[in-house]
C-alpha cells in the first residue's frame, strides 16, 4: 500500500454527505482542526479512529485505505461483469458479480483481467460428455507453475474448481447454461474461453 488514507477522499465523502468538518468531528469525537489537517494532508487519523471514521462517512475501512469508494451497480447477475481476485500470498480465490474492494492477507487485491488464449498461451480442450463439460488443460502443474482454478460461468452463476500443484489440470461441470470457462495460471493470469454451441 503506497499511502495510508487520502485527505481528498475524506473531504469528498464528507461533502457528499453534506457535513461540515465540525459535524464530522463531533461524530467521531475529535476536533474540527484534526479533520482539517487530515483533509489537507498535514496529518492522518489514528488507527483507532478508522472504524468510526468509515462509519461516519458511510464506507468500509478497506475503501478508506484504497482511496476510492466502490458502488456495485450490477444489481442483477451479469456474467460479463464477473470479477475474479487471487491472493498472491495464500492463493485464496474470490469472485464477485460487480465492482468490489477485496482484501486478503492484509493487501487489497487487484481484479484479474481475462484474456482469450492464443496458440502460445494455455491450451484448454473442452468436450461434452452427456450432461457434463469435461475440461482438460494442457499445462505444467509443478509447485512453481500451475493452473490454480477452473470456473464455469453460467447465465445464473459461477461454479469454481480449485486445482493444486502436482495434481491434474482437469475439471467437470454440468452443461446447463455454461457460457464461458475461465482458467487461471499462477504466472500468466486469467483466460476466458467461450463455449461454442
Amino acid at each position: 500500500m503506497n499511502q495510508y488514507i487520502t485527505g481528498t477522499m475524506i473531504k469528498r465523502l464528507r461533502e457528499e454527505r453534506k457535513m461540515t468538518q465540525t459535524q464530522l468531528a463531533e461524530k467521531i469525537m475529535v476536533s474540527d482542526k484534526a479533520i482539517s489537517k487530515w483533509e489537507t494532508g498535514r496529518g492522518y487519523p489514528d488507527i483507532t479512529l478508522l472504524e468510526p471514521l468509515a462509519a461516519a462517512l458511510g464506507v468500509s475501512v478497506i475503501e478508506l485505505f484504497s482511496g476510492q469508494d466502490i458502488v456495485n451497480t450490477n444489481r442483477a447477475f451479469n456474467l460479463l461483469k464477473l470479477k475474479f481476485y487471487v491472493c498472491p500470498i495464500c492463493g485464496n480465490v474470490v469472485q464477485s458479480i460487480g465492482e468490489a474492494v477485496v482484501s486478503c492477507c492484509g493487501i487489497t487485491l487487484p481484479v484479474l483481467e481475462a484474456a482469450e488464449p492464443d496458440a502460445n498461451d494455455i491450451h484448454c480442450e473442452i468436450t461434452r460428455d452427456d450432461d457434463e463439460y469435461y475440461v482438460k488443460i494442457d499445462h505444467e502443474m509443478s509447485k512453481t507453475h500451475y493452473v490454480s482454478f477452473v470456473a464455469a460461468v453460467r447465465d445464473d452463476g459461477c461454479e469454481l474448481r480449485k486445482l493444486y500443484p502436482e495434481g491434474s489440470a482437469e475439471a467437470r461441470f454440468k452443461v446447463g447454461g455454461v457460457r464461458f470457462i475461465y482458467c487461471y495460471c499462477n504466472r500468466h493470469g486469467l483466460y476466458r474461453i467461450p463455449i461454442r454451441k
